[in-house]
């Protein structure tokens, strides 16, 4: 199995865990954008969007720079590999799992065709 460092990998998933979170995510892949326009974005206020940004800066998944007035927030530069393996050796897990499920019902079914219909 996959080690994780399980502080990081907590904080990635709490961040994740949250809708309003994966959106600012998602707007950012397109572009940064300052606090006010993600609370625009959100239909939220400045400081309940802050608290999204600062649990997403905290996994680093954003960072944020202030110019002025201004707080710009950009895409992290931290990469999700490790909880993608995570995710890929479950997947693989289960995946081999429903394989051999599949394998099970395919020889149910070839035995009650040749035991033929009973009634």
């Amino acid at each position: 199995m996959v080690q994780l460092s399980h502080k990081g990998f907590d904080a990635t998933f709490a961040a994740l865990a949250d809708p309003t979170r994966r959106g600012v995510l998602e707007a950012l892949a397109g572009a940064d954008a300052s606090i006010s326009d993600l609370a625009g974005r959100f239909d939220m206020t400045l400081t309940g969007i802050r608290k999204h940004v600062g649990i997403l800066e905290e996994a680093g998944l954003v960072t944020t720079q202030k110019v002025g007035r201004i707080r710009t927030c950009r895409l992290g530069a931290r990469a999700l590999a490790e909880e993608a393996a995570w995710i890929e050796e479950y997947r693989r897990l289960w995946a081999a799992r429903f394989d051999g499920l599949d394998d099970v019902i395919a020889d149910l079914q070839e035995k009650e065709a040749a035991d033929g219909p009973h009634d």
